[in-house]
């Protein structure tokens, strides 16, 4: 079953931008997914949620970094019991323990999905600055190969790195757009590196020219 929303949730979203939605070759459903999306502010996961029908955000819960969400007892509580986050660590991609690391997040991930809850993640693993999108990590292609049943649904997220500029604390009131994209599927036998440069594309094209 779906969580209990927080009314916070939608509220706070709106509050710092005037998110338009758009959704191109795709509908909001009430089915599982995996959201995927350019990251460039933190609130990309707040306005990315909120901009899904009610119904469809009762079992979408975003993945955000541990380290930045536990900080302080607000970030906590917001993450936690407003959003219905799964939050994960975060390992150098150097260190030693970094491929193990990586194995417990994908289980984790499987694991909050369950039989119909979605995720939605932010395959660059860190912010970008709202201009070329990054390199996108494995991560989310481990995610479609333990759940090949799964949608994948590209997001493009317009303009909230300049809501919330990194270092900055207080969001500034500007319009943001969240353009939903074609849904997509890890092919049988697609190399890791083509899919995620397919899935890369696929949010590329989903950017206002």
């Amino acid at each position: 079953m779906g969580a209990e929303i927080h009314p916070l949730a939608g509220v706070l979203a709106r509050l710092v931008s005037g998110v338009q939605v758009r959704w191109q070759e795709c509908q909001p459903e009430k089915r599982q997914r995996i959201y995927f999306a350019n990251h460039t502010s933190h609130l990309d996961f707040v306005v990315l949620w909120s901009s899904l029908p009610r119904e469809v955000r009762a079992l979408a819960r975003p993945v955000a970094a541990k380290d930045y969400w536990e900080k302080g007892a607000v970030r906590r509580f917001l993450a936690l019991r407003v959003f219905c986050a799964v939050l994960v660590e975060r390992a150098p991609a150097a260190s030693r323990e970094a491929m193990a690391a990586a194995r417990t997040v994908i289980d984790r991930l499987v694991e909050a999905m369950g039989a119909e809850n979605s995720l939605i993640v932010f395959p660059e693993g860190t912010r970008g600055s709202g201009g070329e999108l990054g390199s996108f990590k494995s991560g989310i292609y481990h995610l479609a190969e333990r759940r090949p049943e799964v949608e994948l649904v590209p997001v493009y997220l317009e303009n909230l790195n300049r809501i919330l500029p990194k270092g900055e604390v207080l969001p500034v009131p500007l319009l943001s757009t969240t353009t939903f994209g074609p849904p997509m599927q890890l092919l049988p036998e697609e190399p890791k590196r083509a899919f995620l440069e397919r899935a890369r594309e696929a949010v590329c094209r989903l950017r206002r020219q």
